[in-house]
């Protein structure tokens, strides 16, 4: 895959009276509130009161995990609207809605990855569509739904999440999943650079591969650089080790986000996986959750997601 260059667009003048506004506010924010805003964290329950009295301390945004999810969706409405404490800077509201294997709401019973990688792509846009408009409508605003892994080994832990068993099948999948979310929410593809290629479960270590930057183009790239082409808002970074190219973990490596920006073209916002994870790999260079949270940022991503410890 050779490095490609973002297509230039002039933006309109709503798009930079946004950027205007936006660069004004965070020069205007005390060095502890702009560290507040980078935060994606979590707390149990169903609770709106008590969801709200956490948002309150200015963090950028929640994610929802299962039990955050009541029993009706008039419920879930009321909850998802207790999160915004400011209303004209509302938080980013987040679930992993992959379907399937991978479901925090109720009543999606639309067709997911253990079936999809098998069917037209056809199933893969129905299915995404309605998925994104369930997810929208509980007044969710981010969608971690899109795995863009693909493996052909159904003993690895991401197989029957992925929408794909090779390259080609994966984009075409993920492009789908993606443009079909992205007129509802703002959706994300994970777990960037590839868990296929590194076999673990990255919830309990740090998976890692040899793979080299030439192979990763031609494989484990292809699906990312097709839903980035396709206007995923959101790009997740793996704790992933690809040790040719760089050992830290893709989360916290500055180059995997050189990569993600200078040759796939991302334009979007960058999220970690729950840093949480790195302390529960065991890993004692990931010990220390704030460090991992600055170095996070340091990486180059815009926001770090904690669910593990968040509180």
């Amino acid at each position: 895959m050779a490095p490609r260059t973002p297509s230039a667009t002039v933006p309109s003048t709503g798009a930079e009276r946004f950027v205007d506004r936006a660069t004004a506010l965070v020069k205007a924010m005390p060095v502890g509130e702009q560290a507040s805003t980078v935060v994606m964290g979590h707390v149990a329950g169903t609770d709106p009161g008590a969801l709200r009295a956490y948002m309150e301390s200015g963090l950028g945004g929640f994610i929802l995990m299962g039990a955050n999810i009541p029993a009706s969706e008039a419920e879930l409405q009321a909850l998802t609207a207790a999160l915004t404490v400011d209303p004209t800077l509302p938080p980013l509201i987040a679930v992993d809605q992959e379907g399937g294997l991978v479901s925090r709401l109720n009543g999606d019973d639309h067709a997911a990855s253990t079936s999809l990688k098998g069917l037209p792509v056809s199933e893969t846009s129905a299915a995404f569509a309605a998925r994104g408009s369930l997810v929208a409508r509980a007044g969710i605003t981010v969608n971690f739904g899109t795995v863009a892994d693909y493996t052909a080994d159904p003993g690895s832990f991401i197989h029957g999440r992925a929408l794909g068993t090779d390259p080609a099948g994966a984009a075409e999948r993920v492009a789908a999943a993606t443009g079909a979310q992205e007129q509802f929410l703002a959706s994300t593809l994970k777990h960037f650079p590839g868990h296929g290629a590194a076999p673990g479960d990255s919830h309990h270590a740090i998976p890692s591969t040899t793979m080299g930057l030439e192979e990763w183009r031609a494989t484990a790239a292809v699906p990312f650089a097709a839903g980035i082409d396709a206007g995923a808002s959101l790009l997740m970074y793996g704790h992933l080790a690809y040790t040719a190219v760089d050992t830290l973990p893709a989360s916290l490596s500055p180059t995997w986000h050189e990569i993600a920006r200078d040759e796939l073209g991302f334009t979007g916002v960058a999220v970690t996986d729950d840093l949480g994870m790195l302390l529960s790999s065991g890993d004692p260079a990931y010990a220390d959750p704030v460090a991992n949270g600055v170095a996070a940022i340091a990486a180059g991503n815009d926001l770090v997601l904690m669910v593990a410890g968040s509180d």
